[in-house]
């Protein structure tokens, strides 16, 4: 896998134990955002304006619910790391361009409105990864390819 992010960017965060809601709501935004954990308390995303941004964002919520937030802008100590951060990211997206799959060899090709409907929300999938899919990994066209095969199946079936 090519160094094709020199830079990223890095949130060091720490939020007050209890309540417990503001840390569970940004667990779950982070993880919409494709982060990888460094460690607790320290997450990472290659950096461009649009990434760099969205961790501002983050990092305003995390202040603003008592607790502790930096931003910073580094490189990987190392071509090995920037790899391995890149693979521990490419293997989350592909389990979930795997899911994709699954759902596709799900949809029943003979559904009618319901197999559009579940073509619909498979390529909302397909967007909401993409957004977050920084390293492709082979799944992805794999999963990009199977739902156009489906879309065109639902299409010969309706009239």
């Amino acid at each position: 896998m090519a160094a094709a992010h020199p830079n990223w960017v890095l949130l060091a965060y720490r939020l007050p134990r209890e309540p417990s809601t503001p840390r569970v709501t940004i667990w779950r935004k982070l993880r919409r955002l494709g982060v990888v954990q460094l460690i607790d308390g320290l997450v990472a995303l290659p950096a461009d304006a649009r990434t760099k941004e969205q961790l501002e964002w983050i990092a305003d919520e995390v202040l603003e619910a008592g607790g502790e937030a930096t931003l910073w802008l580094g490189r990987p100590g190392s071509i090995a790391d920037e790899r391995r951060l890149a693979a521990a990211m490419a293997a989350s997206v592909a389990a979930e361009y795997q899911a994709v799959l699954a759902g596709v060899k799900d949809v029943s090709r003979g559904a009618g409105s319901s197999g559009r409907r579940s073509l619909r929300h498979l390529e909302r999938e397909l967007q909401r990864i993409s957004r977050r899919d920084f390293f492709p990994p082979p799944e992805r066209e794999a999963a990009r390819a199977a739902v156009r095969r489906l879309a065109a199946d639902l299409e010969e079936v309706a009239p």
